[in-house]
């Protein structure tokens, strides 16, 4: 590929600010698996009270964080429901399965992203029937590739939880694009849940790791979990670090990537040959047929455009390093291919 001069494959393609990496200089340091970094005690700290939960833990990644949370509300055997299209069922490697012996049980999405809270019932297994793996766990995904799922969704879901005696678990890792979206504030958004996963690493801007949020007994399991799969850190305040100025600096701009995205849907749209799903957040996808999204996405790496995609289909995702000349930028590159045809 050419060198990218436009790069919206992804949100977590961001590079430090001057700001931020300052911060991560300054760090005050300490070992965090003895529990004495004071930049990550800190932030989990500050995670656990932002969203109103008990504790937090500090982890590399957000399939981290998700794995943790689904060891932690599950033993050996046990089973967990998501979605057929989730994060943590189809990007993550299958390692609840692997690392945890837990089964998942995938729910079909509607149109808008959500699962039939009909569906999520019907698949909870009778208590006590040995042909079953036992149910667990629910976890739901907001935003889910973009789109931001209704408060009172995830209200009647976790009334299906708690009725049945299962957790229940957020892999929120761009919670704070919806909470932007909808003008409402993270505790409100998060009260439902058990677990909340929340990634630094994505709209936020660090270059590195994930929150995990929670019941003191889920965060306690999850730490023992964390050092048992390697993932224990020890000056890692240096990274934390990060994560504190993101969330001093970088939650309320989010705004601003959703403003270019849907610029940048706008355009896109203005092509007949081109599909597209106009953007509730910064995740824009568009369709069209195979032979011309796979021209397009190659002529568009030709000229320093970077976009993810297969199969017919795009996603194009605004950042923080992503500014209005950049849309205007890719937009004439689109504009270009039509054109030479």
């Amino acid at each position: 590929m050419n060198s990218i001069r436009y790069d919206f494959r992804s949100d977590t393609v961001t590079r430090p600010s001057a700001g931020m990496r300052a911060a991560m200089t300054e760090a005050e340091v300490g070992d965090d698996v003895f529990g004495d970094d004071p930049t990550v005690n800190r932030l989990e700290q500050r995670m656990a009270a932002m969203l109103g939960k008990d504790a937090a833990i500090f982890v590399s990644s957000g399939t981290q964080s998700n794995l943790l949370a689904l060891m932690s509300h599950c033993g050996r055997g046990d089973e967990f429901i998501a979605g057929q299209k989730a994060h943590l069922y189809v990007n993550e490697a299958g390692g609840a399965a692997v690392l945890g012996s837990i089964q998942p049980q995938p729910i079909a999405h509607q149109s808008d992203g959500t699962m039939d809270p009909g569906d999520i019932e019907a698949a909870i297994k009778p208590v006590g029937d040995s042909h079953f793996a036992t149910t667990r766990l629910i976890a739901l995904e907001n935003t889910f590739g973009g789109k931001v799922l209704p408060m009172d969704y995830m209200a009647q879901v976790a009334d299906i939880a708690r009725r049945r005696g299962l957790g229940l678990h957020l892999d929120g890792a761009r919670a704070f694009n919806a909470c932007v979206a909808l003008g409402v504030d993270i505790r409100a958004f998060t009260a439902p849940f058990d677990s909340v996963s929340i990634c630094l690493s994505k709209g936020l801007g660090a270059p590195v790791g994930s929150v995990l949020i929670g019941r003191q007994d889920l965060i306690d399991t999850a730490r023992r979990h964390r050092k048992m799969l390697g993932g224990g850190m020890r000056q890692s305040g240096i990274l934390a670090a990060a994560g504190l100025y993101a969330l001093d600096h970088n939650i309320e701009r989010l705004a601003d990537d959703h403003r270019r995205a849907k610029r940048l849907a706008e355009g896109l749209a203005a092509h007949p040959a081109l599909s597209v799903t106009m953007p509730d957040t910064n995740i824009i996808f568009v369709d069209t047929e195979k032979q011309v999204g796979d021209r397009l996405t190659e002529f568009l790496q030709s000229r320093g455009v970077g976009v993810t995609g297969r199969y017919g289909q795009q996603r194009w995702v605004t950042h923080l390093d992503v500014g209005d000349e950049m849309v205007d930028g890719a937009l004439a590159e689109v504009a270009a291919f039509f054109r030479v045809g």
